[in-house]
C-alpha cells in the first residue's frame, strides 16, 4: 500500500497513519485489490466493515444534500462517455498534470507535488515537464477505430450538465436548484499515494447548483459554510479543518472562485472537498458543441439566461479516510489499553453489537430475538466468540457505539445491558424498550 508522510505533517503523523492502515487491513475495512496476485497498484477493495462505513458516508451526504432539501434532485449518469462530451468540457485539452522523470532513479512524478526533490532518491535533476492527460481512454464496440473511442469519466459533473435540460423539463425546478450525484470516477494519476487518498478509481459526491448569475457569489459563500459545517456535524474536530481559497494562479479554466475544505492529514493539510463557482462555462460549452439550448426561461419576467453553477465536489473515499483518522484513539479502561474509533454513530459500520454473555444454548433464542428486533432499524453485529471483555474491545476498535449484552438475568427480567463505546457506561434496558432507547441515543448525537 502506497503511503507517504511528509511536508507540514503533525507530530506522530507517521505512527498514526501506520496504525490506521494496519487497522483497516486487520479488521476488514480496506484490502489491497488483487492481493493474491501481488496486488494492483492504487486500487483497493472495501471489506465488510469498509463497505458499511463508505456507504454510511455517502448516505449522510445524500441525506444532507438531497433528502433534507426541496431544491436538489438526484441523478445517476453513465460512466462511459463519447469524446464530444470531454472535448466540449475542456478535459481533452486541459485535464492534464505536469509529468517529469527523475534522471537518477527514473521514477515519474507530478512536478507540482514534489518540490523539486525526488521523493525516492533525493535527486534534483529532472526531465523537462510535459503534459500528461489523466483520462482513461477505451473502446466501445467490437472495432478498434476512432469512431468507437470512449472515455471513463474523470468526474461526475459533466453528466449533470448534459442532463440539465432533461432535469429542468421533468422536475419543473427553477434556479436556484441543484442536481446531485454519487458515483465512480477514474483518473490515471501519475503518482497515486497516501493509501486511499489519491487513487486511480474512486467515488465522488458532487452537486451542481444552478443559480441566476447575479446570485452566484451569495450561493458560493452559502455552500462554503454548509459544507464546512457538515464535516464538523459528523465529528471531525474543528481544529483539523480549514477553508482555503485558491489563488488566481490555481483556478481551473472554468472557475471564477474556488475554495477547498481541507483536513489535517498525517502528511499535512490537503483537500477534502472543493467548492467552485464554475460560472456558465459548462452549460455554454455543451450548448455550443451540441446545438441544444441549455438555458432557463423565467416566464414571469420574460428573461432567458444561462445559469451560473456552484459546485461542491467531495471525494467519498478520502472523506471516509478522514473520518477514520479523526476518530482513531487509544485510551485505558479498567487498567487495560484499548483502541477505539470514535466514529459518529451514523457513520459507524455497525451501530449495535449484540453479545450473548455465554455460548450456552439457553441464551441464544433471546439473543437472536433481540438481534431480529434491532436489524430493521440499525446495522448490527452478532458476536459470541471469546470473553465479553475481548468482544467489547473488538467492537470499540471498529467504532460500534453501543453493545447490547444478553445475560442469564435477561431470561428472568426481560432486560439487557447497553454499554456505551465512549464512556463505557452500562445501563439496564427492557427488551421491549430497546429500539426506542437506541433511537433516542442516535437522535441526540
Amino acid at each position: 500500500m502506497d503511503v507517504h508522510v511528509g511536508g507540514d505533517a503533525p507530530t506522530g503523523a507517521a505512527d498514526l497513519m501506520e496504525k490506521v492502515v494496519g487497522l483497516c487491513k486487520r479488521r476488514g475495512f480496506i484490502f489491497q485489490s488483487a492481493e493474491i496476485y501481488g496486488g494492483f497498484r492504487s486500487t483497493y477493495d472495501y471489506g465488510p466493515l469498509g463497505v458499511n462505513l463508505l456507504r454510511n458516508v455517502k448516505n449522510a451526504w445524500w441525506e444532507a444534500m438531497v433528502q433534507r432539501r426541496d431544491d436538489v434532485v438526484g441523478l445517476d449518469a453513465a460512466v462511459l462517455s463519447p469524446p464530444a462530451v470531454w472535448e466540449a468540457s475542456g478535459h481533452l485539452s486541459n485535464f492534464s498534470d505536469p509529468l517529469v522523470d527523475c534522471r537518477s532513479c527514473h521514477q515519474r512524478w507530478r512536478e507540482d507535488k514534489i518540490g523539486g526533490v525526488c521523493p525516492t532518491c533525493g535527486s534534483t535533476e529532472f526531465t523537462e515537464a510535459r503534459a500528461f492527460n489523466l483520462m482513461f481512454k477505451t473502446q466501445a464496440g467490437p472495432l478498434e477505430d476512432e469512431g468507437a473511442v470512449a472515455y471513463l469519466r474523470p468526474e461526475t459533473a459533466q453528466g449533470m450538465f448534459i442532463n440539465f435540460a432533461n432535469v429542468l423539463q421533468t422536475t419543473r425546478k427553477k434556479p436556484p436548484f441543484g442536481i446531485a450525484q454519487v458515483g465512480k470516477s477514474f483518473r490515471n494519476e501519475i503518482t497515486p499515494q497516501n493509501f486511499v487518498f489519491r487513487t486511480r478509481e474512486f467515488e465522488q459526491m458532487e452537486m451542481e447548483y444552478f443559480v441566476p448569475p447575479a446570485e452566484a457569489q451569495h450561493w458560493f459563500e452559502y455552500w462554503l459554510e454548509e459544507r464546512y459545517r457538515w464535516y464538523i456535524g459528523l465529528g471531525i474536530p474543528e481544529e483539523q479543518l480549514r477553508l482555503r481559497h485558491h489563488d488566481a494562479g490555481e483556478l481551473s479554466h472554468y472557475s471564477a472562485g474556488t475554495a477547498d475544505v481541507e483536513f489535517l492529514f498525517p502528511w499535512g493539510w490537503d483537500e477534502l472537498e472543493g467548492i467552485a463557482n464554475r460560472t456558465d462555462f459548462d452549460l455554454k460549452a455543451h450548448a455550443a458543441a451540441s446545438g441544444e439550448r441549455l438555458e432557463f426561461f423565467d416566464q414571469p419576467s420574460g428573461e432567458r439566461y444561462v445559469p451560473y453553477v456552484i459546485e461542491p465536489a467531495a471525494g467519498a473515499t478520502r472523506t471516509m479516510m478522514a473520518f477514520l483518522l479523526a476518530s482513531y484513539s487509544e485510551d485505558e479502561v479498567g487498567g487495560e489499553s484499548r483502541t477505539v474509533l470514535r466514529l459518529h454513530p451514523r457513520l459507524a459500520p455497525y451501530q449495535v453489537g449484540v453479545l450473548p454473555l455465554s455460548k450456552k444454548e439457553s441464551l441464544e433464542p433471546l439473543a437472536r430475538q433481540v438481534l431480529a428486533s434491532l436489524q430493521p432499524h440499525f446495522m448490527c453485529d452478532y458476536d459470541v466468540t471469546q470473553s465479553i471483555g475481548k468482544r467489547y474491545r473488538r467492537q470499540d476498535e471498529v467504532g460500534t457505539p453501543w453493545c447490547v449484552t444478553v445475560d442469564f438475568d435477561s431470561l428472568d427480567d426481560r432486560a439487557v445491558t447497553v454499554r456505551d463505546r465512549d464512556s463505557t457506561e452500562q445501563v439496564r434496558v427492557p427488551v421491549d424498550g430497546l429500539v426506542a432507547e437506541l433511537r433516542r441515543r442516535l437522535d441526540q448525537v
